[in-house]
């Protein structure tokens, strides 16, 4: 695409007179963020993060042959060869010019936003098999990384720089995907990560104090008033809330969209759930309630255990509602759906159970031990740890939770990053105090998880916290390949095999 061609879209920007070119005959091929990946052709992006300025990149990127950048401010050390775009917010331009540079992806698609501190990767991805096992293409982006068709992408943030959704966007429409559920985080709103989409349905599951950091939100007002925004700047006609949390009524604050609420306490919400009840069977923990929706009750069976999977399900029916979908097509899809590291359930051949899942604060983690406990287990073992270099004070939080809730903790890493891991299993540990259940400590992930499994009885319950999903282990910088399943699944196959022998 022609330069001047994408600056058009640009509301403001000057070329800096030093650098300036011919704008008419350059051509763009490519456009990013990050250094790594400019070459020749390519438009280079100066953006800030947390832990690094990409202006301080640009040197590099105009090494690997990148003539065009965009920033704030002046390059000191840039060549004249170079062209300098100046703008006022270099992450609203890379919004703008992504969007631009992908022929405007999100204007061709419906798209359904889900934010909240819990629930959203499994809100998401219920609606995400719902409507797909119903005959209605659809894309998903989120903690889980990217999904389409038969494509599964990896991706490091919850909601990618908007270059990323753009680009995945665009591979979506080429695909035939028109229909997209992306979890949006307050990270990505604050950031402005979607600038410029539109969001047909915006979903609120609930809010609780969460990244309040040096690096993250200063304080829980900014954490509320980025996730607000999705509900009043991105255009959503159609709002799903939560009517239970108290943070309702400010999430709708001057939005006027039509809100449908759901609840299991007021019978008057648009989506209520009654008579939940919880089961246990071999693989497999859940709970059933039946849902009333317009005078009438259908039961619904979700494979995830706790009250919050009630929630995470009503939300799936509201917005696929929205998409004509009857209740007994919605129902069934739920019945069957099964999220990787979400509750993912694995039947251990001695009676006991593990349980991965992504709870990876003192909110999320009280909830997941909670929702385990009512299932009666002969003890509930937590395997938790918590990330280095940030967050601190979730540190405090998941100790607190786990020494009270669980019968047994194994204390270890989880992306303990540049930080000692040691250090980090110290400050956790130091909330275990009198009365707390009893722990170890064991700094290797993989010998604490075989650990877990080899002094497990029958009937007891695993929760192996904080990784889900994830299949790496952040350690110096350096994602090292890690899975939790394939872990387990070793395990019980070596046990399986000295049984038989």
């Amino acid at each position: 695409m022609l330069l001047k061609e994408l600056l058009q879209a640009l509301p403001q920007y000057r070329v800096n007179p030093s650098t300036e070119g011919d704008m008419g005959s350059v051509d763009i091929v490519s456009v990013c963020c990050d250094s790594r990946k400019a070459y020749k052709d390519c438009m280079f992006v100066c953006i800030s993060g947390a832990m690094s300025d990409g202006h301080g990149f640009a040197m590099s990127a105009y090494q690997r042959m990148c003539r065009v950048f965009v920033a704030e401010r002046e390059i000191p050390d840039l060549p004249s060869d170079a062209m300098l775009i100046l703008v006022p917010d270099t992450r609203i331009a890379l919004a703008v010019l992504s969007d631009t540079f992908y022929g405007h992806p999100s204007r061709q698609m419906q798209i359904i936003g889900v934010t909240g501190t819990k629930g959203k990767t499994t809100s998401s991805l219920l609606i995400y098999n719902v409507l797909n096992a119903n005959g209605i293409p659809t894309g998903y982006i989120g903690s889980n990384g990217v999904s389409f068709d038969d494509y599964h992408f990896n991706t490091i943030n919850t909601t990618p720089e908007s270059i990323e959704l753009h680009y995945y966007m665009r591979r979506m429409l080429d695909n035939g995907i028109r229909t997209l559920v992306m979890e949006v985080s307050s990270q990505a709103l604050k950031l402005h990560r979607v600038f410029g989409i539109h969001f047909d349905v915006a979903v609120f599951t609930n809010l609780h104090p969460d990244h309040i950091g040096e690096f993250e939100h200063p304080d829980f007002d900014d954490y509320m008033s980025c996730k607000h925004r999705l509900f009043t700047d991105f255009g959503a006609s159609y709002i799903v809330y939560n009517a239970d949390d108290q943070h309702a009524s400010d999430m709708l604050v001057g939005t006027g969209a039509k809100a449908v609420g759901i609840s299991t306490e007021d019978e008057t919400a648009d989506f209520f759930a009654d008579r939940i009840a919880f089961f246990r069977a071999p693989g497999n923990i859940g709970v059933s309630f039946d849902c009333m929706h317009e005078g009438r009750h259908r039961q619904v069976t979700v494979s995830f255990p706790g009250e919050f999977s009630v929630y995470n399900a009503l939300t799936a029916i509201a917005v696929c509602r929205r998409f004509g979908l009857s209740f007994d097509e919605i129902a069934n899809a739920i019945r069957l759906s099964r999220i990787k590291g979400r509750f993912e359930t694995i039947e251990l051949p001695n009676g006991a159970t593990a349980v991965i899942d992504y709870a990876h604060n003192g909110v999320s983690l009280k909830a997941a031990l909670s929702a385990l406990r009512i299932y009666s287990p002969t003890r509930l073992i937590c395997l938790f740890g918590s990330i280095g270099g940030r967050t601190v004070m979730r540190r405090a939080e998941l100790g607190l939770v786990a020494s009270r809730d669980a019968d047994f903790c194994i204390i270890t890493s989880d992306n303990p990053d540049a930080e000692p891991p040691s250090a980090i299993i110290s400050d956790i540990a130091s909330y275990f105090t009198a009365g707390s259940c009893p722990y170890v400590a064991i700094v290797d992930r993989k010998k604490a998880i075989e650990y877990a499994l080899a002094h497990s009885k029958s009937g007891d319950i695993i929760l192996l916290a904080g990784k889900g999903h994830e299949t790496y282990q952040l350690i110096g910088g350096v994602r090292e390949h890690f899975s939790e399943t394939e872990i387990i699944n070793a395990y019980c196959e070596k046990m399986k095999q000295e049984a038989h022998q």
